[in-house]
């Protein structure tokens, strides 16, 4: 049997403030962190979604602000668990999509894993992090990461999440794809026309079981199970098929040892564009039927697409909304899509009786990732 894994602690910065309760609060009242962001390119929308109290990269230069989102999120997340980042026994697995590396002179020669060199070292590491990129896919793929290395008995406890700055190169690509919507992000909606970006930090604590008991830690959820899978369709494009979605799914409820039926709640990817929202249906309708199914709601219409923090942001959204019963609506979603297979969160919040959820991030590469929580009742 594998060892259990759990969640013991957790912190995010976000569009919408940091503190779980906070910005919990101000998203089951419907608000989002965009405001007018200046640029000197053209650009398909100057609006996105930033953390407030920032520069934005105008006084801080982009590597420094990576940096100082990832150490003050992290600190929160430890004190969250009440513990210290010095553990002989503890290990960072930190993601991000490219991060700085484009936007940022002293970056583009170095490693790309500096950054998160940088960030444990102030926090007193014992071991060199694991870093990843896996492009939107890289805050979950972290949790995935650390919730493995808790079951080789490798690390009693993994701190594991994302983080992601907005920049110009980010800004430029997204509307040089076309990705970037023109209007406003409008996840599962039949106007649906494209994301919105967003930034931010996310980290979750986690520990074997048997090390949270033996502290006598706070458990605020279980990682059921993981799974993740590459559909290898195109470098931004996902499957039209979903492959790649439903196989990272259904891995993570084998892995979990639940049926699609036990699962009550999903926090979907829910990036707005007509590709994804389209796959991501796929997707949902081949694991979970074509008629009823969980609640799905969806959070980048507040926070925007904060990309290598996503999966980290979402996982944390999933576990507030079981540990709730509650979840937000879904931002910008007003018309929804007639042939989407799953009941969504709706105008107002939502409440629920799940306890089992998954938090669902389908990434630019084909990178696919399905993470299981449950929380006690």
């Amino acid at each position: 049997m594998v060892a259990p894994v759990v969640v013991t602690g957790a912190a995010w910065t976000t569009p919408l403030g940091s503190g779980l309760d906070a910005v919990w609060r101000r998203l089951l009242a419907g608000e989002h962190g965009f405001v007018e962001v200046p640029s000197p390119h053209r650009l398909r929308n100057t609006q996105a979604a930033v953390v407030p109290g920032r520069s934005s990269g105008q006084v801080e230069g982009p590597a420094e602000r990576l940096r100082g989102l990832a150490v003050a999120t992290l600190r929160e997340a430890l004190e969250h668990a009440g513990l210290t980042g010095d553990g002989a026994r503890t290990l960072f697995v930190l993601g991000t999509s490219l991060g700085a590396y484009l936007d940022d002179e002293g970056e583009r020669n170095a490693p790309l894993h500096q950054w998160a060199d940088a960030v444990v070292g102030v926090l007193g590491a014992k071991a060199p992090p694991v870093v990843l990129s896996t492009a939107c896919s890289s805050g979950s793929d972290a949790l995935v990461v650390g919730a493995e290395c808790l079951r080789a008995g490798l690390a009693d406890v993994c701190i594991c999440g994302g983080v992601d700055i907005l920049t110009p190169s980010k800004r430029l690509a997204h509307s040089a794809l076309s990705t970037l919507s023109p209007s406003r992000a409008r996840a599962y909606d039949t106007r649906h026309d494209g994301m919105m970006l967003g930034e931010g930090a996310a980290f979750l604590v986690l520990e074997s079981a048997a090390h949270a008991e033996q502290r006598s830690a706070r458990i605020l959820a279980r990682l059921r199970g993981v799974g993740s899978a590459n559909d290898a369709a195109s470098m931004t494009s996902p499957d039209p098929a979903a492959a790649g979605a439903r196989l990272a799914m259904e891995r993570s409820l084998v892995d979990a040892g639940l049926a699609a039926s036990e699962i009550g709640l999903v926090n979907g990817h829910g990036s707005a564009t007509p590709v994804n929202d389209r796959a991501e249906a796929a997707a949902f309708r081949s694991v979970f039927g074509s008629k009823g199914g969980p609640l799905v709601f969806a959070t980048k219409g507040a926070f925007g697409h904060t990309l290598g923090a996503t999966g980290a942001m979402e996982a944390i959204a999933t576990i507030l909304g079981l540990r709730e019963s509650i979840v937000p609506p879904i931002v910008g979603l007003e018309q929804p899509d007639p042939e989407f297979p799953c009941p969504l969160s709706v105008g107002a919040s939502t409440r629920h009786s799940a306890r089992k959820g998954l938090s669902v991030t389908l990434g630019f590469g084909g990178f696919d990732t399905s993470l299981v929580f449950e929380v006690a009742r």
